[in-house]
């Protein structure tokens, strides 16, 4: 006698997961199958083909899988890129009795991160028989058992599924019982022996059976037990419960001593044969007895464990109603008691994959980590929703059931915020709700995206001159917003040429420092300014860079001694030889001394003194302090000496005052003796004369233009410099000065007067010194040419 039992049921989970593999394969995962107990090595896909990736790029993209369960029954060739099988694949160890079982990869490849999700299917093979809970198992059956009685079997369990797991019952020929047909609930479906005549226990007081299961696979594996009924005599009314089967609903973590149902059995014989005590069933298993507890008497079943949904969603009880007769009798039923669930498990938050640190200038969209949640719960309270920090140039996107990805929202900078803790929350739908939180810092690399940058776009430094060689003279500083190696500066010079020389020869620079050193004494006279540009470079690939302006003033010291101008060829030294008639007045200008200073300003501004004579006489001349003027103080007499030797000092106005000595010859002749050397001075002087007058008065004219020019533009160049006050050198430079005119009328302008000024943008330029002229008297109309000369050499436009 064969039944078929669960044909419908597997029908139904075939359909449900032909339809589940049809939904999972067009939202874009890989499926696999492969069957349970494959040996090692066993093909089960060309994985990198079906993702769309080349052989050559999976160990430069650090191709890898990972298995949520995180056991290594799968593992991907590298070489050739083949999914195989890579240890014992249990079905029944993975997934138990449930219809479905997979095994969950993730592939992850990175440059550029990228994840992929395969599925692979394990398909059941029929390696496990069917085994009853006991070998052998003991009935008592009272002779006085009516015919069609029914005594309930515990049915055997086949660990596979499908039609491996369909099991058909056969049981030894005999004449007294037959298996029960299953119900077609599948909540009372049950295996049991029906009684199909009356037992005599005198004739038969033990009844041996066996009962034979097997499965539905192929092979067919099978599993016994053996029946021992024994007849007993007398009490032949058994307990009858309510209910055959009792549905109880019952929320966990409910505390001990809950009452999960109350039993009622009643029996129609009296006294001792009608007393029922209630007790589990034998073929109850273990952990409902750990978990439920009965009242033998009142038949209430509590709680005596912990019940958890997360562990078992349903619990099974068959209960056994025994009266007290002499022979027993027993009444069963069976109580289902459905745990319901309660928001008790808090969501769980992994971060699969990092991708840290991040560049400032990574695409919007860039991958910077993998997330995944679960929570234990069912249903709303196992429905995880995650949040991310607000106000942070990131978002989370949800790539995959479970999966969210972290993504760049939003452009970076990292000079701006150098990084980011951020908090990920996990929220279920339970009321209330239970949450996680997750955190990771997200460092931004820095990328050369700042070129150095100088306080000031120029600076000005005044610098003495006959500074020592290697004199630090300025620093020049510019700083880079960027980190590390894109913020290393280093400082160059803008080679160019000042005149015939390379700027290097002049000044240097210190590449990390930024000192500015002057590599030779600067001389005023030869160099005033000096303009150059430093250039300021980071480390960085590719390097950026930006450039500063300096201008060097050479500053005037008195180093130059005044030089007396040679009058005419042939005047021996510094002396002055002239003839001077007795006749002359009083304030008649007989010589003049001339002078000059190659230094500028005050240190350029002469003086002459009359020294006195070495006896101590009187002399009859003195000499004029500005303007070297020899002229006599009173009229000249026959007492005064034929031949006057005058020394006139030199003396500029520099700290300290340097000197030079012209010594004058008088000769005091008679006025019959003057005219003939007169008359010849005469007449090589009235055409010069002529000329003479007329270029000094243009000479005035332009002295007077360019001088106010000069001035304006020094005015305009001042009160434009007045809010940055310029930086002075290590070598420590003087303050500059103006020299007003004196009672001579002369004036100069300190350090702001030389011939040559080199700075780059063109020829020299020049400041101005200039002296108020004075027309020479007759006795010196003859040297008026050349004194003008002179004097224009001081002057350069």
């Amino acid at each position: 006698m064969e039944f078929s039992w669960g044909s419908g049921q597997e029908s139904r989970r075939l359909l449900l997961w032909l339809l589940l593999a049809a939904w999972e394969a067009g939202s874009g995962q890989l499926h696999y199958s492969v069957p349970e107990e494959a040996k090692h090595g066993t093909f089960v896909g060309r994985i990198a083909q079906d993702l769309g990736l080349e052989l050559a790029e999976l160990v430069p993209r650090l191709f890898r899988v990972a298995s949520k369960s995180g056991m290594d029954l799968l593992e991907v060739n590298l070489q050739n890129g083949i999914l195989f099988v890579n240890s014992r694949i249990d079905r029944e160890e993975l997934c138990g009795r449930s219809a479905e079982c997979s095994i969950h990869l993730e592939v992850i490849v990175d440059r550029p991160l990228q994840v992929f999700h395969v599925e692979v299917e394990v398909k059941d093979i029929n390696d496990n028989p069917p085994v009853f809970p006991a070998t052998q198992k003991n009935l008592l059956v009272a002779e006085s058992r009516p015919p069609d009685s029914r005594f309930p079997l515990e049915g055997a369990s086949d660990a596979d599924i499908g039609e491996n797991a369909l099991l058909t019952y056969r049981l030894s020929p005999n004449e007294y019982f037959s298996l029960e047909k299953p119900s077609d609930d599948e909540r009372v479906k049950g295996l049991g022996l029906i009684l199909r005549r009356s037992l005599d226990r005198e004739e038969t007081p033990e009844i041996f059976l066996v009962l034979t299961v097997t499965d539905g696979g192929k092979p067919e594996l099978t599993g016994t037990v053996q029946l021992l009924i024994t007849v007993l005599d007398a009490n032949d009314n058994a307990p009858v419960f309510d209910r055959k089967l009792y549905k109880v609903k019952l929320p966990e973590n409910v505390p001990n001593g809950t009452l999960v149902v109350k039993l009622n059995a009643s029996d129609l014989d009296e006294g001792l044969n009608g007393d029922i005590i209630y007790s589990f069933s034998s073929d109850t298993s273990p952990n409902v007895k750990s978990k439920f507890y009965i009242d033998p008497v009142t038949g209430q079943i509590m709680v005596k464990g912990y019940i958890d949904f997360e562990e078992s969603k349903s619990y099974e009880i068959i209960v056994e109603g025994i009266d007290k007769g002499q022979l027993p009798l027993s009444g069963h039923c069976r109580v289902i008691v459905e745990v319901e669930d309660n928001n008790d498990n808090v969501p769980d938050l992994e971060f699969k994959s990092l991708s840290l640190p991040i560049r400032e200038d990574a695409p919007l969209g860039t991958v910077i980590a993998l997330i995944s949640v679960s929570d234990r719960d069912s249903g709303a309270n196992g429905q995880v929703t995650c949040t991310l920090t607000s106000h942070v140039p990131f978002k989370l996107v949800s790539t995959f059931r479970n999966y969210y990805s972290l993504v760049l929202d939003s452009p970076l900078d990292r000079e701006s915020v150098s990084s980011y803790d951020l908090v990920v929350t996990a929220r279920d739908g339970g009321s209330p709700s239970l949450w996680a939180t997750a955190s990771v810092s997200v460092e931004v690399a820095d990328v050369n995206d700042n070129a150095p940058a100088f306080a000031q776009p120029e600076y000005t430094v005044f610098v003495k001159e006959n500074n020592p060689p290697g004199c630090h003279i300025f620093t020049v500083s510019a700083r880079d917003a960027d980190a590390q190696e894109n913020a290393r500066v280093s400082y160059s010079l803008v080679e160019r040429r000042v005149g015939e020389r390379a700027l290097s020869s002049y000044v240097s620079v210190h590449a990390e420092s930024g000192k500015v050193y002057a590599l030779q004494p600067l001389d005023h006279e030869e160099l005033e300014l000096l303009r150059f540009q430093v250039s300021a470079r980071d480390a960085g690939v590719p390097p950026l860079g930006s450039n500063v302006t300096l201008q060097v003033f050479v500053l005037d010291e008195n180093d130059n001694a005044p030089a007396l101008l040679v009058r005419r060829a042939g005047s021996a030294g510094g002396s002055v030889s002239e003839l001077v008639s007795r006749s002359v007045g009083a304030g008649h200008v007989v010589a003049k001394v001339r002078a000059v200073d190659a230094d500028s300003g005050y240190n350029a501004w002469l003086s002459y003194e009359l020294q006195p004579a070495a006896d101590g006489a009187r002399s009859p001349f003195r000499v004029g302090l500005y303007t070297g003027e020899i002229s006599t103080t009173r009229a000249l007499d026959e007492v005064d000496a034929p031949r006057q030797r005058l020394l006139v000092l030199v003396k500029d106005h520099g700290e300290p005052a340097l000197t030079a000595t012209a010594t004058v010859l008088l000769s005091l002749v008679e006025s019959s003796q003057s005219p003939k050397a007169s008359s010849r001075a005469l007449a090589g002087a009235v055409g010069p004369e002529a000329a003479l007058v007329d270029v000094n008065v243009y000479l005035i004219i332009a002295i007077c233009a360019v001088s106010s020019l000069l001035v304006l533009t020094l005015l305009l160049y001042t009160a434009l410099r007045c809010s940055a006050p310029p930086s002075e050198g290590a070598c420590g430079p003087g303050k500059p000065r103006l020299v007003c005119s004196s009672a001579v009328g002369s004036w100069s302008h300190s350090q702001q007067r030389r011939q040559r000024v080199c700075s780059g943008e063109g020829p020299p330029k020049a400041d101005l010194m200039a002296f108020s002229p004075s027309l020479p008297d007759s006795r010196d109309k003859e040297d008026q040419p050349q004194a003008t000369g002179e004097s224009l050499a001081k002057v350069s436009l």
